[in-house]
């Protein structure tokens, strides 16, 4: 054996041991997490977002036996951050698994929220800083990686809007997002706030205010957001922000009675919704010409009400499988046909910003499978790495 062949032969094993000791995601070359572009617009940026993942049950999750709570959550465990990520089933969120995401030809990761995990009984909606310290570890590895990251106030609006009047409400909620954003502003315009979930257009337990109270409830809630994160400044002035729609139903947030906030910056405003074919999905359509033409009409309201006007579509929640609710001999003819259809429609139709909601099952039948880090079925991989480009 030669020099030379001895050398390459050693070269080849190190390299090798090296993808051995990386875990499931090969090792990341760092972004650039902290820049801001100058001029830099929302509709910029809706290619580069291509198609996303949601981190689903994992930092949103909470239990609510005591809602006298200030955080409207029980403690679990030890109240360490770990016990709350893991008490609806999922891992430990590791580097490993985020690498695996950005590996697998996603652009965009969405982090929902639970802010009410480990805050004391009386901490004025104190968000803890062991939580925040820990989603923020998690955000900075797919900054690092090279992802848009989308983080939110997910399920802990709810709890806002259930149990205090509108203005205690709307109040906490301002309080919590300028923690959240003080907390994140040095961060570059990789990171996009979306204001929250799917409650908006919710009241108080008990009360039974009129869809016209109902609008201009949620449309207030979208305002104390920005304001808040506005007001922090730094990266914060001019950072892409996710206006939630009303109960992000796509009929209810293409209404008259929805007003996208009002904003300091300028162009800097999305706007969120979910499940473009939510209707069909639950009257088991899915694969249907029915589905298909009921999919687009949503999507046609979505354009003629939000991106002819300048204003991108963020579809923050779309389904990733199928199984149950499809049609009998269905014109697309699996889920995975159905998956990719949907997915090709929101983007490349409409360029809208899909992004599919998921979450861990320990039997690995996840989109994404979080213990090999890799798109579960071949079929939908292969749509991930058409797509997310």
């Amino acid at each position: 054996m030669s020099k030379f062949t001895r050398l390459t032969s050693l070269t080849l094993v190190f390299v090798l041991l090296l993808s051995l000791l990386s875990g499931c995601g090969s090792a990341p070359a760092a972004a650039d997490i902290y820049s801001m572009r100058e001029g830099l617009k929302a509709t910029d940026i809706v290619e580069e977002m291509g198609l996303g993942l949601n981190l689903g049950n994992t930092f949103e999750a909470y239990y609510n036996d005591d809602t006298n709570m200030c955080g409207f959550s029980q403690v679990v465990g030890d109240g360490e951050p770990g016990d709350y990520e893991s008490c609806w089933g999922a891992v430990e969120t590791t580097r490993e698994i985020i690498d695996g995401i950005r590996d697998s030809g996603f652009k965009t990761l969405r982090v929902p929220v639970f802010w009410g995990n480990g805050m004391a009984d009386g901490s004025d909606f104190k968000v803890s800083s062991e939580v925040i310290d820990r989603v923020e570890e998690v955000v900075k590895w797919a900054l690092e990686d090279g992802l848009y990251v989308v983080i939110n106030m997910h399920h802990y609006d709810e709890r806002l809007i259930m149990f205090l009047d509108r203005e205690d409400a709307v109040a906490a909620a301002g309080k919590v997002w300028t923690q959240v954003a003080e907390h994140f502003k040095d961060y570059g315009d990789h990171l996009i706030f979306e204001g929250y979930n799917e409650y908006l257009g919710g009241a108080k337990e008990g009360t039974n205010p009129s869809d016209a109270e109902k609008f201009s409830y949620c449309n207030e809630m979208n305002q104390i957001f920005v304001d808040s994160v506005r007001a922090t400044g730094g990266n914060n002035a001019e950072r892409i922000l996710i206006a939630s729609g009303f109960n992000t139903n796509i009929d209810r947030t293409t209404s008259d009675g929805f007003k996208m906030p009002t904003d300091s910056a300028e162009n800097k405003l999305m706007v969120s919704v979910h499940y473009i074919d939510n209707n069909m999905y639950w009257s088991n359509q899915i694969g249907s010409k029915n589905w298909h033409d009921y999919s687009v009409a949503q999507c046609e309201l979505l354009k003629n009400r939000f991106t002819a006007e300048g204003i991108p579509v963020f579809v923050g929640e779309c389904t990733g499988g199928y199984s149950g609710r499809m049609v009998s001999n269905p014109e697309y003819g699996s889920s995975q046909d159905c998956v990719r259809e949907l997915i090709r429609l929101a983007k490349e139709d409409y360029g809208f910003i899909p992004v599919i909601w998921d979450t861990h099952n320990s039997d690995g039948s996840s989109f994404y499978n979080r213990i090999k880090c890799e798109v579960s079925d071949s079929e939908n991989a292969e749509t991930v790495r058409k797509y997310g480009k």
